[in-house]
């Protein structure tokens, strides 16, 4: 068996579900470890995330009970390993249970059996070849606010083009050092510019967690700020995205799967060239490891 564990916003969950289905489809028997939006868990984070997978009609989603974490795990992996254990754990990663995330792509992780996977997932060579088949899995529940159809209707019958921007907790001190300054005004400059080359008469529909700041920094008859959709109906601000013919997208999991989950022939997605700063951006690899996606510098180059 293989568990992989479940956690974060709305779009890490949907990478860490993509991952698990990748398993699935592999013939690996997988499960999803969803205790981690546990209350006890919950009220000690700074910033609480809800489960919201349980919100999509259609996920063939099989949850891990507590006994078979624990069984995978085993008590000498909860309590303190013998010098023995850790020295063989040292020699040979494959006796580990618990394999944590550390680097952009591992694909020895498919040939694995009896692992405890945690991270986010977020390169898309991971499941590149079943987006389609998670297309067809991940539909939004219907909205019961009518100006969220009244916009799917116009994005259909316009060259629309979603932009996300995301500030709010991006501009704390701790993430701004992480996420800052990557999606610059030269970024987003540079992506609505490459669309107006490509795309006649492109519409962009703005998204964003300061409807202020997007108000005032985009301005003209070829913009709309989509600014309605706010906390639990936020996941409709992703399937609005999802609408949209192309899309431009911060470096955020949220807008990823906005484009992800895009179906029109021909689209045109656009991310920055790295996640975080912490990120050493070799394009070679990323234009592999992303392939069909346009990607674009802080500086604004395309790479």
């Amino acid at each position: 068996m293989i568990i992989v564990r479940l956690m974060g916003g709305l779009g890490n969950q949907l990478q860490q579900y993509a991952l698990y289905r990748k398993l699935e489809i592999l013939g690996k028997e997988a499960r999803l470890d969803t205790s981690w939006f546990a209350d006890t868990v919950q009220e000690k984070m700074q910033a609480p995330r809800p489960l919201e997978l349980n919100r999509f009609e259609g996920l063939s989603i099989k949850t891990a009970s507590p006994e078979e974490v624990r069984s995978l795990l085993g008590r000498r992996y909860e309590e303190q390993a013998g010098l023995w254990e850790k020295v063989r754990r040292r020699m040979n990663p494959a006796f580990v249970p618990v394999f944590e995330e550390t680097g952009m792509y591992h694909p020895e992780i498919f040939g694995w059996d009896g692992k405890y996977l945690a991270g986010y997932w977020a390169c898309e060579a991971y499941y590149a070849d079943i987006l389609e088949t998670l297309r067809s899995e991940i539909r939004f529940p219907v909205s019961d606010n009518p100006r969220n159809a009244a916009m799917v209707e116009e994005m259909e019958q316009t060259q629309s083009v979603s932009i996300h921007i995301r500030r709010g907790d991006y501009l704390d001190a701790a993430n701004a050092e992480m996420f800052g300054n990557i999606c610059t005004e030269s970024y987003y400059e540079r992506a609505v510019s490459y669309l107006k080359e490509k795309v006649s008469d492109p519409v962009f529909y703005v998204f964003s967690d300061d409807s202020d700041y997007a108000r005032s920094r985009y301005q003209g008859k070829e913009y709309r700020i989509v600014d309605w959709n706010k906390g639990g109906d936020s996941l409709y601000d992703m399937m609005l995205m999802s609408r949209c013919r192309h899309n431009i997208c911060a470096n955020s999991t949220f807008s990823f799967w906005g484009a992800r989950l895009n179906a029109h022939a021909g689209k045109i997605m656009i991310r920055p060239s790295i996640h975080k700063n912490t990120q050493v951006f070799v394009p070679e690899q990323m234009q592999k490891l992303w392939s069909g996606w346009v990607l674009i510098s802080p500086a604004g180059e395309i790479s």
